[in-house]
């Protein structure tokens, strides 16, 4: 059996002499070369400043509208419940839902059978008191003037005879007897003298009689003019230019003060009553325009103004109820159909804007933005304008293409920051309800 001993191989170099790449395969040196690069990266990574990538907007010029939009409904001017003031049976009723009727148009006839048959008596009566008074002023005024002339007459014949008599008795020709006669005919004569004249007092144009004849006609009148209201309480007329909403009551039924038969709704003007978000209180000014589309034509938009502010507020809902006067209603608006408004309540062309998401602290007194400055984020104050959901006017703190970060982007103050580009903003400036 045989045996063999291998012997390592003789180094030629010097005992304790350093390793040199001369020494090491190519492999070898490439993988010396790359581990150097690599720990070479990694310490450019770890100990390089903190760049952090994150999407910019950019500020811009654009026309700027400013909106808000609310939710209403249509409302007549004037809204009108029909009603009887008596109760009376409905004999007619002339119109239907949905009819236009002109102010005093004969809406509901009650029967009144009753009340033309008072009429017809106090016109009778007035009649008789209207004569009465031309029979005083006609015939018992000249009547009582040949009376009082006849009574003076008689009179001063009474007068002469008694005074003869008295003389003639004074003489003795006559018998104390005749003087007393004489004087009992002169009292019958100053008595009737005396009635003569107050009757044709009481003809006089200020005399009792004709007083009282003209008071009984005046009576008359009045009982005329009442009888006739009564009965234009039964037929139940329109007090205004109106579409006929609700008909409540048919002929047979029995009408009743405090029901409602008929309820109208004003065509000379519609309105729309609109709640707005309380925030937007300090916009609301009378004039402001608006447009307004009615949700069963949506297609179809139409004009209004605010011209009503409402000085509370609903805390339940926390809105201010608000009304717009329709100048030119469509044909097809009708009252209680619901609205949508959107109110112009300021314009600027050519505004500084930037994507409302850039601004930070809108609502409080110092709102700012991170504005990208030799690519590090630095805090900027802003004075804002014009705002809305989309965009926001700013007036200073920042120029026309600055690049500013919104505020959904991880970035603080003083952060170096690699920019992409976010999508561009919507211009729709609508600022909700």
């Amino acid at each position: 059996m045989f045996t063999s001993t291998r012997k390592p191989p003789v180094s030629n170099a010097p005992t304790g002499s350093p390793i040199t790449l001369r020494g090491l395969s190519a492999r070898t040196r490439w993988l010396l070369a790359t581990a150097v690069l690599v720990a070479l990266l990694v310490a450019w990574l770890v100990f390089r400043p903190n760049t952090k990538v994150a999407q910019v907007v950019t500020a811009q010029r654009a026309d700027l509208v400013q909106t808000v939009v609310a939710t209403g409904r249509v409302s007549a001017v004037e809204r009108v419940d029909v009603g009887s003031e008596v109760t009376a049976t409905v004999v007619r009723v002339a119109v239907r839902e949905g009819d236009r009727v002109a102010k005093g148009t004969a809406l509901i006839q009650l029967s009144d059978t009753e009340a033309r048959a008072a009429l017809a008596q106090t016109e009778a009566a007035l009649a008789e008191a209207r004569a009465r008074q031309t029979q005083l002023q006609t015939v018992g005024a000249p009547v009582a003037d040949a009376a009082l002339a006849q009574a003076q007459a008689n009179h001063t014949a009474a007068q002469a005879e008694h005074r003869r008599a008295t003389e003639l008795v004074a003489q003795g020709f006559y018998s104390q007897q005749k003087a007393d006669d004489t004087r009992r005919a002169l009292d019958v004569a100053t008595g009737v003298l005396a009635a003569a004249r107050l009757q044709a007092q009481a003809q006089q144009p200020q005399g009792a009689e004709v007083l009282l004849a003209a008071t009984r006609t005046t009576q008359a009148t009045a009982a005329v003019e009442a009888a006739r209201a009564r009965l234009a309480r039964l037929t139940l007329t329109s007090p205004i230019d109106a579409v006929v909403l609700t008909r409540q009551t048919e002929p047979g039924n029995l009408a009743q003060p405090g029901k409602v038969l008929l309820t109208l709704a004003s065509t000379a003007g519609l309105r729309i009553d609109a709640g707005v978000d309380e925030k937007h209180l300090s916009l609301m000014r009378s004039g402001l325009a608006a447009r307004a589309v009615a949700d069963a034509y949506p297609a179809q938009a139409f004009e209004a103004s605010l011209n009503w502010v409402s000085p509370a507020v609903d805390a339940a809902r926390g809105t201010v109820d608000v009304r717009l006067a329709v100048a030119q209603p469509p044909a097809f608006l009708r009252p209680d159909m619901t609205v949508s408004v959107e109110m112009t309540v300021g314009k600027q062309a050519q505004a500084l804007v930037v994507d409302a998401g850039a601004v930070r602290g809108m609502d409080t007194p110092n709102p700012w933005a991170l504005r990208l400055v030799d690519g590090k984020a630095t805090r900027t104050a802003l004075t804002l304008g014009l705002r809305g959901t989309g965009a926001v006017e700013v007036t200073a703190g920042l120029a026309e293409g600055d690049l500013v970060i919104p505020s959904t982007e991880k970035v603080a103050d003083g952060d170096r920051v690699k920019p992409t580009q976010a999508p561009p903003v919507p211009m729709s400036m609508g600022m909700g309800r």
